[in-house]
């Protein structure tokens, strides 16, 4: 039975992939002021991870994003409303791979909680060695416990981030 997902090594393209993407979204959003970056595992330096390209983007409001739901349509992007209930300050965006990697699309309003969050984890995932090696190991063990369950992996990784965000939150205050 094929598991239903796959934790890949870190690849050195990830990054130029999201720039790509990152290109191509900044032509579809302007002339609205966006701000898009590299969110997920694969934003993070030789991390495994699932190979799909998440990106945050972060528009002046939801309205914004809704604006392009149609030119992203053309572009591949399927809007997934369906998760709006249980995250209603998030627009949610998948692209099937194509010839390059999936790619989850995450709009937000720019500077919300959610932001913060996502950046947080990354940053200190990037620059912490011992941190992204605990995330990696955890991730890799999930991957073989929850190999076909996709939300129950993602779900046991939440104690995880939690405790994460708790301190870059508590070194951020002090």
């Amino acid at each position: 039975m094929t598991p239903a997902f796959v934790v890949s090594p870190y690849s050195a393209e990830w990054p130029d992939i999201f720039r790509g993407i990152q290109e191509a979204l900044l032509g579809v959003f302007s002339p609205l002021v966006v701000a898009i970056e590299h969110i997920g595992s694969t934003s993070v330096p030789g991390l495994a991870a699932k190979p799909v390209i998440d990106v945050l983007l972060g528009a002046q409001s939801l309205a914004d994003i809704e604006s392009r739901i149609g030119p992203l349509g053309e572009r591949g992007y399927a809007y997934v409303s369906k998760y709006e209930r249980e995250i209603p300050m998030r627009r949610y965006f998948v692209k099937p791979p194509g010839a390059s990697l999936r790619v989850h699309l995450h709009g937000v309003e720019l500077g919300s909680r959610i932001w913060r969050e996502h950046l947080a984890f990354r940053d200190a995932l990037r620059g912490d060695a011992d941190l992204r090696a605990q995330y990696q190991t955890l991730k890799l063990r999930l991957a073989e416990e929850f190999a076909d369950d996709k939300s129950g992996y993602t779900d046991a990784k939440g104690p995880f981030i939690r405790s994460v965000l708790a301190v870059a939150d508590e070194s951020r205050r002090t």
